[in-house]
């Protein structure tokens, strides 16, 4: 995992795992403004050839602590993000569950970004 850059396309809504300047995996995001500016993963994706490495909890670690610099709140919608935070309550707190649904109800809106 050392030699993995993890950096955040916001205008694309993704957050990549780069090694020798090749995306190895990502999570794509949105964000959400109300009922309060939230951050918002749909899906965590790592290229099969680097799977097992660690990539997509350091994506999920990342996120987080994007979030916790910007002051906002994560509201996964991701399996994967959701399990992450399940076992990381220190580093991931829970998101309210009207930010959940404002989420769910703003990605049924926009399925074609997903």
């Amino acid at each position: 995992m050392s030699d993995i850059e993890i950096r955040d396309d916001r205008t694309a809504g993704r957050l990549e795992a780069v090694a020798a300047g090749e995306v190895v995996g990502h999570i794509e995001y949105f964000e959400l403004d109300a009922p309060e500016r939230a951050l918002v993963p749909v899906h965590t994706i790592v290229e099969p050839a680097h799977e097992g490495q660690g990539i997509a909890g350091s994506l999920a670690r990342e996120l987080y602590g994007i979030a916790r610099r910007e002051g906002v709140t994560v509201a996964p919608l991701c399996p994967y993000v959701v399990k992450w935070a399940e076992r990381h309550p220190d580093e991931a707190p829970a998101a309210d569950p009207e930010l959940l649904r404002a989420a769910k109800e703003w990605l049924v809106a926009h399925p074609e970004l997903f």
